[in-house]
């Protein structure tokens, strides 16, 4: 009986940044260690890991108000994976590129604004 290791890319500024240099963020459950994660990645995506580093990180306190007062609590802990792809690989869910439409709009209202 083999369970499977389900992944999900970290969604943060932060993310995409280090996308940009060839490391990617996942977040992974808590039992899992680095051959699962490894393995989980490269079935999930196609691509070949290779390293994997990993980090605990516990939920920060946090304070919130409800019902007339102020409560406190903890945000989730989270076990987060840092993995590093073969040379020439990518992971298609961090590319930070616009829709063509997108960008040829941005480029004629700025045209617009310059021809006032």
């Amino acid at each position: 009986m083999s369970k499977t290791t389900q992944v999900r890319p970290r969604v943060s500024e932060k993310a995409y940044a280090m996308a940009q240099t060839g490391t990617y963020i996942f977040v992974v459950p808590k039992d899992t260690n680095k051959v699962e994660i490894a393995k989980a990645v490269s079935a999930q995506f196609e691509v070949e890991v290779v390293s994997v580093n990993t980090v605990n990180q516990k939920g920060k306190p946090i304070r919130f108000y409800r019902g007339g007062k102020f409560d406190n609590g903890t945000r989730s802990d989270m076990k987060k994976a840092y993995i590093r792809l073969a040379e020439g690989q990518s992971i298609p869910v961090f590319t930070a590129d616009e829709p063509e439409e997108a960008t040829d709009k941005k480029a004629a209202k700025k045209a617009k604004k310059g021809k006032e």
